[in-house]
């Protein structure tokens, strides 16, 4: 038994395309940056948040 794959040709993007999906590439990174660095600085505030706070508990566990 033979099997005869037909493969589609799909054209090929125009410039405008081409142009138009790397722009989209673009805006999609950007906002993927900006979302992860508003997540680092909320990892960042939290982290030093929590680090004063252990700070103090100690300073004042080692002052009793």
């Amino acid at each position: 038994m033979v099997m005869d794959y037909k493969t589609q040709d799909r054209p090929s993007p125009t410039k405008e395309e081409r142009e138009a999906r790397k722009a989209q590439a673009r805006k999609d990174a950007e906002k993927a940056l900006i979302a992860r660095k508003k997540a680092d600085d909320a990892f960042r505030a939290n982290f030093e948040r929590l680090k004063a706070e252990r700070l103090a508990r100690e300073a004042a566990g080692t002052n009793s």
